[in-house]
């Protein structure tokens, strides 16, 4: 049986989004740049620039081309396509950038929470940011994408409240906040899954399609990576250890969060990790900082070690506040190493990872939203 042939409109589509996504990889090219780069023929990507421009997608900068030959006309994409909105919800605050579809940020915002603020006042700060890069962003925002440092329901987008969470912001729905102010579709996931895909895309685990990403911060939070994606769980909730069971200082069971409160190295009044008593209780080389170094990688890799049993990675990292302290990790890996089953720890690389994996998530979505504006889809 002969295949059918494409037809023109599919045709005439594929090469739009070929301009489009050329365009969207670099600030602006002449037809024939444009021709080099996609390899289709000069007529073909003039029809299409010349849809596209109609279509008030793509414009001519009014530059020409210089030297000698034919001057060829420079042409970009149209300068009010939308912006993205990038957002972070922290114990420090709600932090928010616009980006556009160049991946350039144009807008930034910061309004500070306290760490028991609750689901009204982070509601209001998220409200807050989102409201100040809107009067800035010319053709508005056009999608979210949210880092959020509580578990995040898969099948609702809201912040999920487990016993005993350092912060702590009820049930708040990211996605409802911000409909007021962002035209498409809100993505919301928990700041430590962004935080390894960010190290899978560009970290210590660029290449390792297998890998479990312990976060060890304020809080404690894992994320688990099999065939390079991250595995969220039926409610998203995948990867919560604050309660595993593991090994205690003085060798009995206990939940990984109770270790911290038998040592000593809780925030007063809260369950939260006090990372800067921490830190200075494993500095030295004395008898204390030998043991509490001892007793914290006991702890760690008695999680890590179920981890391992169960999802087989090859590699773990260790990210967060303290966990890329060079000792800890060092103590971590000899842990891990006596294992029955031991996998390679490293230490994560990526500067603010969450917000490095949600602005590259924002941006494509940013890019998918505009070609779908090309096939008359939004």
């Amino acid at each position: 049986m002969t295949p059918a042939k494409p037809s023109l409109d599919m045709l005439r589509a594929l090469t739009d989004e070929h301009v489009l996504r050329t365009l969207m990889d670099h600030p602006r090219l002449t037809r024939a740049e444009i021709s080099a780069l996609t390899g289709i023929s000069r007529p073909t990507i003039s029809d299409g620039v010349q849809r596209l421009v109609r279509a008030g997608l793509v414009v001519d900068t009014g530059e020409r081309t210089t030297g000698r030959g034919r001057a060829g006309s420079y042409h970009a994409l149209a300068p009010r396509l939308g912006l993205a909105l990038v957002a972070s919800i922290s114990p420090y605050g709600v932090s928010a950038q616009a980006v556009n579809v160049h991946g350039e940020t144009v807008g930034e915002a910061r309004v500070a929470l306290g760490r028991d603020a609750g689901e009204r006042l982070a509601a209001e700060a998220l409200a807050q940011a989102a409201d100040r890069l809107r009067e800035e962003a010319p053709g508005g925002l056009r999608t979210a994408v949210v880092s959020a440092a509580d578990p995040v329901d898969r099948a609702t987008g809201r912040l999920v409240q487990l016993p005993d969470a350092p912060f702590l912001v009820g049930d708040l729905d990211p996605a409802a906040v911000l409909g007021p102010y962002v035209a498409g579709p809100v993505l919301v996931d928990n700041d430590v899954n962004w935080a390894a895909r960010a190290e899978h895309q560009s970290g210590c685990a660029a290449g390792a399609d297998d890998f479990v990403f312990v976060h060890l911060g304020e809080g404690l939070g894992c994320a688990v990576v099999t065939d390079g994606a991250v595995r969220r769980g039926h409610r998203g909730l995948a990867g919560e250890i604050a309660h595993v069971s593991t090994a205690g200082p003085d060798g009995t069971a206990m939940p990984l969060t109770e270790v911290f409160a038998v040592l000593g190295l809780r925030r007063p009044g809260s369950t939260a990790i006090d990372v800067a008593a921490l830190e200075t209780a494993v500095a030295d080389d004395d008898e204390r900082a030998r043991t509490v170094r001892a007793a914290l990688a006991r702890a760690v890799g008695g999680v890590l070690t179920a981890a391992v049993s169960l999802t087989d990675p090859e590699l773990i990292v260790v990210g967060g506040e303290w966990g890329r302290h060079p000792r800890l990790v060092a103590a971590i890996d000899a842990q891990v190493a006596r294992c029955p089953r031991p996998v390679r720890v490293a230490a994560a690389t990526v500067t603010a990872p969450e917000l490095t994996a949600a602005r590259t998530r924002a941006v494509e979505e940013l890019r998918t939203l505009i070609v779908r504006c090309a096939h008359g889809e939004g």
